[in-house]
This record gives C-alpha cells, structure tokens and sequence, in this order.
C-alpha cells in the first residue's frame, strides 16, 4: 500500500512539473502583443499600398504641415503630403531590405558555420580568420563608408549589410555545429559510415535551428534598424520615397508643427524591431524545450 501510495505521488509530482513546464511554453502577454505588432505591420507591408486612402506622393502645399484631421488622419508633410499614406506605402520597403539581409545571412551561416565547425581543417581555420576581420569592422560604420563611395542606394546597403552581417552568425553557428560533432550521435553515425552531407543536414542542422531563428530575428532588427540609419542620413532609399528612415529625416524640421511625421515611422521601426526579437527568442525557447536540440 505504501509502495501504490508513492507511486501514485510521484505521478502527481510528474504530472505537476509538466504542468508547469507546459504553461511556461505558453505565450505569455508580451509575446501576444509581439505577435499582433508583427502581425500588423507584415499587413502594412502587404497591402499598405492598397489601402492607403491617398496618394502617398501627392504633394499640396497649402496643407502643408497640417494636423490629424478626418482628412488626415495623421496629419501632412511640409510638402503637403499624407502622413499616413506615406507610412502604408513604406512598409514593403521597410521589410523587404531587413528580410533579404536576414536570410541571405542565415544561409550563408549554415552553409559556412555547419561546414567549419563539422569538417575542421583548414576551412575551418581560413573561416575563422575572415570572421574576425568582420567583427573588427563596425557594420554600420562600414556601410556608411561604402555606401557614401558607392553614391548611396538602397539595394547597395542591403549587399553591404548582408555581407557585414554573416560573420557573426558564422561564429554562432560554427561553434554550435563544433559542439554536436563531439557528441555520441554524430559518432555513431560516422561509425555507420553515413557521409558528411547526410550527418550535417539531417543530424547537425536540426539542432542548429532555434540558433538559426534567433540569429535571423536580431538580423532583421539590427537591419532594419540600420538601413532606416542609412536612409534619414540620405544614402539609403531616394529623397522623396515613403521610406520611415526617408520620414524622419524630412520631417524632423517640422517636428513642432506636425510632430507625428516623424514619430509615426520612428515608432513602427522601433515596435517592428522589438517584437520581432521577443518572438525570435520565444519560438527559440519553445523548440529547445520541446526537443528542437540534443
């Protein structure tokens, strides 16, 4: 009986810890108000456009710099141009160059990083050495510099970016790829004489995936972040474009007269690259805790 009566305790016991580790697995607020942002603004990027209920270029100076008003919503430019409108039809633009930088580096990453940390050698060793040259170069400094000689451009900022932007997941991806070749399962399937294309795609990248995610998501922030830099300073996207960096910089001199030009796009970029990290860190947790790794 006592035997049944602590058998029965310890399944309570058990029950309870998964209990506990089930609703620490579930969204907790701050990740649902993540989501509905990123939600959100992925809408915006979609058909922002669509729904803009004017013109974003259209250009009235005799409304310029004018408050909310049921004409518009957010108020205009000092060149008379909607606010919102301008903010709709920016966010494709917005997205597009932070998610292109973000996925190129993550393939990049897993290729180089799972590559080098598996195979070792001289790989390994050249890998290692052009990552730290690019973690001596400040990426936002660099990109300054070669966009300015390169004549400024959007899509010359998304390729300097991209490239800056690898060697840091390279090391992260390398090093987690150099912990799994010592463990027992990667030995035995050597010992099985598994090829290495088969041990690092179906063995070692599984493993690598909540790494991959959140590298991804601090690379969109990080990109995003930096490519509105570009732009408010003149060397991303063309004057005159609805881009939110573009909108802080044309419309911080009329910050008193209208100020929402500027905090509109300012705010979008500083809530899209928050939500963004705290869903790539929470879906990281998530797939750790429910055997996303060895």
């Amino acid at each position: 009986m006592t035997h049944a009566a602590d058998l029965e305790a310890t399944r309570g016991a058990d029950r309870a810890a998964f209990g506990r580790g089930t609703w620490q697995r579930r969204p907790t607020l701050l990740v649902l108000i993540a989501l509905v942002i990123v939600a959100i603004v992925v809408a915006i990027a979609l058909f922002g456009r669509l729904v803009a209920p004017q013109d974003p270029s259209l250009q009235n100076l005799t409304a310029a710099t004018a408050s909310p008003s049921g004409a518009h919503w957010l108020g205009t430019d000092n060149l008379g141009r909607d606010i919102l409108s301008r903010v709709l039809a920016g966010g494709g633009q917005a997205l597009i160059g932070p998610l292109v930088i973000a996925f190129g580096a993550m393939v990049i990453s897993v290729v180089v990083g799972i590559w080098a940390g598996y195979t070792g050698g001289w790989f390994e060793g050249a890998t290692m050495r052009l990552v730290d040259l690019g973690y001596a170069l400040p990426p936002l400094l660099v990109a300054l510099v070669l966009a300015g000689v390169m004549g400024g451009g959007y899509w010359i900022g998304v390729a300097v970016l991209l490239v800056l932007f690898s060697p840091y997941d390279i090391r992260i991806i390398r090093s987690v790829a150099l912990e799994q070749r010592g463990l027992p399962y990667v030995e035995a399937a050597r010992t099985l004489g598994l090829s290495r294309i088969w041990i690092m795609t179906r063995h070692i990248l599984p493993n690598v995936v909540p790494f991959m995610i959140v590298d991804f998501c601090l690379d969109f922030a990080f990109a995003l972040v930096t490519l509105s830099g570009l732009s408010y300073l003149g060397l991303g996207a063309p004057p005159g474009s609805p881009d939110w960096g573009r909108m802080l910089s044309d419309n911080q001199s009329q910050i008193f007269g209208n100020p929402l030009g500027a905090l509109a796009p300012g705010l979008l970029i500083l809530l899209t690259a928050a939500a963004v990290n705290v869903l790539g860190d929470w879906a990281a947790e998530r797939m750790a805790a429910s055997g996303g790794m060895s």
